[in-house]
């Protein structure tokens, strides 16, 4: 958003409204015991709580001056601003928000009803570098069971890549492995200083010659969805159609889901499958994934 007259009046407005929703006593201040004439905060009180002088406050609000990114940093603090909150104040100053450290993700119970509810279906919720954070019974019966692995293994590349069963499995397996390390790639022009990435980058660099050569490649692709092509030891050939969707909380976490048309040998093939090797799918997961 540009920094138009419509723009400033909507950031006073904004810090204006956001104050009004706080009293001293959320934010630490002793009530003076006077009577507010508005409720929520005082300039005043806001100014306190930035470090500023009440006039510059007043005249940030009324979209007299441009606030710099400093002061923008010290407005989220005292006015309590969530994630979304700083997203939209930074948006109407037209500054670029600091980094902040990305929590480790958790997986709430309902997504793994969600998952276990697909019945024969495989589905996987992936996070950040394709790491495996939850999955259902059917996944595991065609993959292997993640249960059994620790959290640092519990990464779809890094299986892919490192583990021969998972190499095995699919028939075409350079098209996955190359589409897995273009999609890793794409990673790094948003997090280029990630330790977690750089390790495992360095991991896969070291152990496997072929993602060795597609990394230095530098080949980059944001495909996640159409047909995988399997081998599976017990029911022989899979074509199965790969879907996914972006959770709409949090952009680094992906639903995988594979589907056979119904009726079809692939799905009864999976229905056999999930018959004969059935794996408990996880009751609980590590609240954070070591890189999360």
């Amino acid at each position: 958003m540009s920094d138009s007259r419509s723009s400033r009046s909507e950031f006073g407005a904004f810090l204006k409204a956001r104050r009004a929703e706080l009293t001293p006593a959320q934010v630490g201040l002793a009530d003076d015991g006077t009577l507010r004439r508005v409720p929520g905060l005082r300039r005043d009180e806001v100014a306190r709580l930035a470090t500023m002088s009440t006039d510059y406050y007043t005249r940030i609000e009324q979209g007299r001056v441009r606030a710099s990114a400093t002061v923008l940093a010290s407005l989220v603090r005292a006015l309590r601003l969530d994630e979304a909150q700083q997203a939209y104040l930074y948006e109407l100053a037209g500054k670029t928000p600091a980094p902040r450290r990305r929590a480790g993700h958790r997986v709430r119970p309902p997504v793994q009803w969600m998952l276990d509810a697909l019945g024969h279906l495989p589905a996987m919720v992936l996070g950040r570098y394709n790491d495996i954070l939850a999955w259902n019974a059917a996944a595991a019966a065609l993959y292997q069971d993640f249960g059994k692995l620790t959290p640092s293994e519990r990464n779809y590349t890094r299986l892919l890549f490192l583990d021969p069963a998972m190499r095995s499995l699919f028939t075409d397996w350079e098209d996955a492995g190359r589409l897995s390390a273009a999609l890793l790639r794409m990673e790094t022009a948003s997090n280029p200083d990630d330790p977690r990435l750089a390790t495992l980058v360095g991991e896969l660099s070291v152990r496997s010659p072929e993602f060795r050569e597609w990394w230095n490649g530098r080949i980059v692709s944001d495909t996640t969805y159409g047909p995988k092509r399997y081998r599976h030891p017990l029911v022989g050939p899979l074509t199965l159609d790969c879907d996914t969707w972006t959770s709409p909380n949090d952009p680094d976490v992906m639903f995988v889901v594979l589907t056979a048309e119904p009726g079809t040998p692939e799905d009864h093939a999976l229905r056999i499958l999930s018959s004969w090797q059935t794996v408990p799918a996880p009751t609980t997961h590590p609240a954070d994934t070591p890189h999360a």
